[in-house]
């Protein structure tokens, strides 16, 4: 059922014209993992590799997200969906505008209903701003667990703020602690990472 539900929402994705970002896309970017997940992450849109390849993160910024969730002991191909707050790549990766994701923001909503994730981690400013409080700031917030709509949400930094910035690593791999406590609270007591 959820499967039909999702092929569905991604063939809207894919025609979607909704705001100017369809005019310069390759190809729009739903989302990947398993959707039975109870963990989802959340973040910005699609980058240049994104865009060419139609999956999320899998640039370096994605590369070290994989590096960090793995870590945590998680995968996106078998306990963790990822999605972004707009599908198409903006110009030049440029942010994209409150109006480019409001747009798009109805269909991360059904991705959501759909999951029906136990966990939700917001990658950086424009996915706290996109989903939770247009006015947030994440260097206030990360670290600290959120109620939104009846989920716990954890927001974080963007893996590219790791790269440009590399002493953020360690307050993420804090954040990233909280997460995995809270799964095994909610989800598997025995949920197991070789480093936690």
């Amino acid at each position: 059922m959820i499967e039909k539900q999702f092929q569905r929402l991604s063939k809207e994705v894919h025609i979607c014209t909704r705001c100017e970002l369809h005019q310069h896309r390759t190809q729009a970017v739903f989302g990947t993992g398993n959707p039975f997940s109870e963990l989802m992450v959340i973040g910005e849109g699609p980058g240049e590799e994104e865009d060419k390849q139609g999956l999320p993160f899998v640039g370096k910024s994605g590369q070290l997200l994989d590096k960090i969730l793995e870590a945590a002991g998680f995968s996106r191909q078998e306990n963790v969906y990822i999605a972004n707050i707009v599908k198409c790549r903006p110009p030049a990766n440029r942010e994209p505008s409150p109006e480019e994701r409001s747009s798009c923001l109805p269909f991360l909503l059904l991705q959501i209903e759909m999951i029906q994730p136990s966990i939700i981690v917001l990658l950086g400013s424009t996915a706290l701003k996109g989903l939770i409080d247009p006015e947030g700031k994440i260097t206030q917030v990360r670290g600290k667990w959120m109620e939104w709509n009846g989920y716990h949400v954890m927001p974080t930094y963007h893996p590219s703020a790791l790269l440009r910035n590399p002493e953020l690593k360690k307050e993420v791999w804090e954040d990233m602690k909280l997460v995995v406590q809270k799964y095994r609270e909610m989800v598997d007591p025995k949920h197991h990472s070789a480093h936690l």
